[in-house]
């Protein structure tokens, strides 16, 4: 019985696909600049990989918040005149993408809330898996929520603490109440907050240049800004910049490390670095582990562009087979495996990939991705290289199988939809129309990053969490944090 209704909870979180959102935050502390909202602008151009539905800037000039955010890639939705209108000292900017159902402007970032001190203007990166009871909390007491996303609990959080002391009191009494995966930029007052939460699921890294300070989900945004890294935003760490100063405070109990393996796998830039390891140097690692695990005879190794290419690079390097291209990708056109429904990513895939013809034609091909998520792309990658007259193709993927959904920001889907969840490599093989396939190992994985094991969340590879996940009503209603 109680596994049943453990079963249950989970789907509820699942079927609640508007608080799943994996997204990129930046945020510029510069007072006295001119233009901060460009700097936020092209910060979030370096992040565009990280969310392709919606973008937003919010600037703040002594509390007074103004933001614009709107559908679309960052550079159709803001022009000269937009930007020349956010003027601040202080800017803060989200890009997003989100499930099905929840592509709508209202769901956009940053969001903005009024409080007795004023206004706060909040973006964030991640999902709470306690969302729906906090929203429920809150609507019972009179709270009216004017979007899906479980932002917007934060946001009425804050603002609702805020009435009663400052915004850092604010923000850390809503730290105490809220659980999951998060990275949040916040800006109040003349204050720029970041916040990271208590495992580290979700990364935040902090930059500094000759105009003051940025905060970024990754820091491939710091070069374009002309910032240099400082370093990772600690988990439960709070920092707050003011008058030119950054100081740390940490927040809630002490709680065992887990960065997001996915960030290293495929979500991140290739140039960025997470919590002191280079994104570039994992992968090329998975490929050579992945060559090391799941050798194969063949003529060229190719990837699947663009995530899979470091890894496709490792391999070939390792198993001193020749790297080639065998994919062409129009660039033009985002990542598949984040398109709100399945019918976008598999007209996406053909809009994406060309297959070199005189590349592939006649040869034994060992392609290399990042990762099988539904495994629906796979094979129909693998069918257009044997269209092209490859004579074999041998599918390597440089991550372990995705057994299981997370709750914390990546949007795998439901169980369900998992090809690894129900079935073999053998079968997946066989309606991915491989020659052969091959995974990496968990343990090869985790050598790779090189945090230790103990430090890398791999739920989806694994179902083991770092967060106790809510699983009986009961439960929910007894849980300290409750409002």
């Amino acid at each position: 019985m109680k596994e049943r209704k453990t079963e249950y909870r989970l789907d509820r979180l699942l079927e609640d696909e508007k608080f799943h959102d994996e997204c990129g935050v930046v945020g510029v502390y510069a007072p006295g600049k001119e233009d901060i909202a460009r700097g936020v602008y092209f910060g979030l151009h370096a992040l565009q990989h990280r969310g392709q539905e919606s973008a937003g800037i919010a600037s703040n000039r002594g509390g007074k918040i103004r933001y614009y955010k709107d559908m679309g890639l960052v550079q159709e939705i803001f022009n000269d005149e937009i930007i020349g209108r956010l003027q601040g000292d202080i800017a803060i900017g989200h890009v997003r993408y989100s499930t099905a159902g929840e592509s709508h402007a209202v769901n956009a970032m940053p969001l903005v809330a009024y409080y007795r001190g004023g206004a706060v203007a909040l973006a964030h990166n991640g999902n709470l898996v306690n969302a729906h009871i906090l929203r429920k909390n809150l609507q019972d007491d009179g709270v009216k929520f004017q979007t899906g996303i479980d932002s917007e609990v934060i946001a009425a959080l804050i603002a609702r603490y805020g009435n009663e002391g400052t915004i850092e009191e604010a923000v850390t009494k809503t730290l105490d109440v809220i659980r999951g995966g998060y990275a949040l930029v916040i800006t109040a007052g003349d204050k720029l907050i970041g916040v990271r939460d208590p495992n580290g699921i979700r990364p935040l890294c902090i930059g500094r240049n000759d105009e003051g300070f940025v905060l970024a989900s990754e820091s491939c945004v710091f070069p374009v800004l002309g910032a240099q890294l400082l370093r990772d935003v600690a988990p439960g760490e709070m920092i707050v910049i003011e008058k030119g100063e950054l100081k740390s405070f940490s927040y809630g109990p002490r709680e065992r490390r887990a960065s997001c393996a996915f960030e290293y796998v495929y979500f991140s830039r290739p140039d960025s670095r997470l919590d002191k390891i280079g994104v570039y140097t994992a992968r090329s690692e998975c490929g050579r582990i992945l060559a090391r695990e799941c050798p194969v005879a063949a003529d060229m190794v190719i990837s699947v562009p663009d995530s899979g290419t470091v890894a496709a690079i490792g391999y070939a390097e390792e198993s001193g087979i020749p790297y080639g291209e065998g994919l062409i990708k129009n660039r033009y056109v985002g990542r598949t495996f984040i398109q709100p429904d399945q019918r976008m990513r598999e007209l996406s895939v053909k809009l994406k990939l060309n297959v070199l013809k005189d590349n592939v034609e006649g040869k034994r091909i060992i392609m290399v991705d990042d990762s099988v998520v539904r495994g629906t792309t796979s094979g129909k990658i693998v069918q257009m290289l044997k269209d092209a007259g490859a004579r074999e193709v041998h599918l390597r993927v440089a991550s372990p199988p995705v057994t299981d959904p997370c709750f914390f920001g990546i949007d795998t889907p439901d169980k369900s939809k998992l090809i690894a969840a129900a079935h073999s490599v053998e079968e997946i093989r066989r309606k991915t129309g491989a020659d052969s396939l091959g995974y990496l190992s968990v343990e090869g994985m985790l050598k790779a990053i090189g945090m230790g094991e103990d430090k890398v969340c791999t739920a989806c590879f694994t179902g083991e969490y770092p967060i106790r996940l809510p699983e009986l009503d009961m439960e929910l209603e007894d849980e300290p944090w409750m409002i």
